[in-house]
């Protein structure tokens, strides 16, 4: 949350949020520099490192917010990365890996850890995107994503044939999305966890707690002004 998206709901977090709002960064220095940009706006965030693709790290987050706090109250997943670009020599098998493994696989590292600690009347947000909507798949795909029983479990193993199918160099032919494969394909593993972490709620008898995702649209970010 130390630039684009992130920032902002760490900005508006603080005006209108009365309790302790935390500003997490993979880079300590990166995060640290955005704390101060906010402090200069009169706004007190707190920061806390995370790598939300370290299991580690997630846990580390987990522990401190138990202790320090006995849970937290608004949990938003905004973490997310866009690599591809014709401009990017790495492979692509190795793009729509990372593309997964932070997008999907990392908010839901967070929200498996995090999520059991919202207190009642707590609100989780996962923030997806518009190009990741279920309808960039074909019809198969769409439906066992978008299936009302399905499950998290299910939802890894989607997310993992997708991978394969990219590994095997038949993803197109498959139904999965072609423009921004991985990026699409990861938002919409997003959206579909939402959906599965809402029944969750209820199962637990957490129903007063909200879990919601959120489509920023089109905004003017590092990540998306690469894209032509």
């Amino acid at each position: 949350a130390n630039k684009g998206i992130g920032f902002e709901i760490v900005k508006r977090l603080c005006k209108e949020f009365d309790g302790f709002v935390y500003l997490t960064a993979r880079n300590a220095a990166n995060g640290q520099k955005a704390v101060e940009r906010l402090e200069a706006l009169g706004l007190h965030p707190r920061f806390y490192q995370l790598d939300i693709t370290s299991q580690e790290s997630v846990e580390k987050v987990r522990e401190y917010l138990l202790q320090t706090y006995g849970g937290l109250d608004v949990l938003v997943n905004n973490a997310g990365m866009l690599c591809e670009r014709e401009s990017n020599p790495t492979p692509f098998y190795e793009q729509a890996y990372a593309t997964i493994e932070t997008n999907f696989v990392g908010t839901l590292r967070v929200t498996r850890a995090l999520f059991p600690l919202i207190r009642p009347h707590g609100r989780l947000v996962n923030v997806t995107s518009e190009m990741g909507e279920s309808a960039v798949l074909g019809e198969p795909l769409r439906c066992r994503f978008t299936h009302p029983g399905l499950t998290e479990e299910t939802l890894v193993a989607l997310m993992n044939e997708y991978l394969k199918d990219v590994k095997d160099g038949c993803y197109a032919d498959k139904g999965w999305p072609v423009s921004l494969s991985a990026f699409r394909t990861s938002k919409v593993g997003v959206t579909a966890l939402t959906k599965v972490y809402a029944r969750e709620a209820v199962r637990l008898g957490k129903d007063d707690v909200l879990v919601n995702a959120c489509c920023p649209g089109w905004c003017q970010t590092d990540m998306f002004s690469q894209i032509k």
